[in-house]
Order: C-alpha cells, then structure tokens, then sequence
C-alpha cells in the first residue's frame, strides 16, 4: 500500500506544479503551527498541501511508520478549490483516489 500512496503524492505533486501552485518559500513557522483544520486559517489549501499533507505522508513512509486509517481531504478540497482559476480536476481525481487508498475502495 505504501507504494501506491507515494505514486498518489508524487501525482499531487506534479498537479500543484502544473498549476503553478508549488511555492519555493514555505510559510512562516507561525502559519504552519495552525491547529486548524487544513491549517485553514493561515495557508491556502494548495500550501496546505505542499507543506503539511506531502511531508508528513512522505515521513510516515520513508520511516515506515503507520499510515492513517481513514483520509477524508476530497470533501473540503471540492469546497477549497472551487474558485481556483487553475482546472482542479486533475488535482481532485488524484484526492479521491488517495482518500479511497485507505479505505480500500479503489476509484
């Protein structure tokens, strides 16, 4: 399974750098310590993404540690993204195919 949610981020990857979403400067300290949901008070979803999803999943994996049961991020990245000026599809299908990777209901 590892193997198969590292191609997902991989893909979520290369969707936020199609986008032009993928920032080279991270966040402050401070926007990164949200304890918010998606950190929804202090990132965009796309920085969300980038800077809290990816390295924490790449950690868990590259250290072969538990993988969380339940992921549930396509609902809000549906709401998140709907104004984007980038096509999110791409982006989306790739969320909803990870979210379904934990719960083993392959789309």
């Amino acid at each position: 399974m590892s193997q198969i949610i590292l191609e997902q981020l991989q893909q979520i990857e290369r969707c936020l750098k199609q986008a032009q979403c993928w920032q080279l400067n991270s966040p402050s300290a401070q926007a990164l310590a949200s304890t918010q949901p998606f950190c929804i008070d202090s990132l965009s979803f796309t920085q969300w993404l980038q800077f809290v999803l990816l390295p924490k999943m790449y950690h868990l994996i590259e250290n072969d540690l538990p993988l969380p049961k339940v992921v549930a991020i396509s609902p809000y990245a549906e709401e998140a993204l709907k104004h984007e000026s980038f096509d999110v599809g791409e982006l989306l299908v790739v969320l909803k195919s990870f979210d379904a990777s934990f719960s083993n209901e392959w789309v």
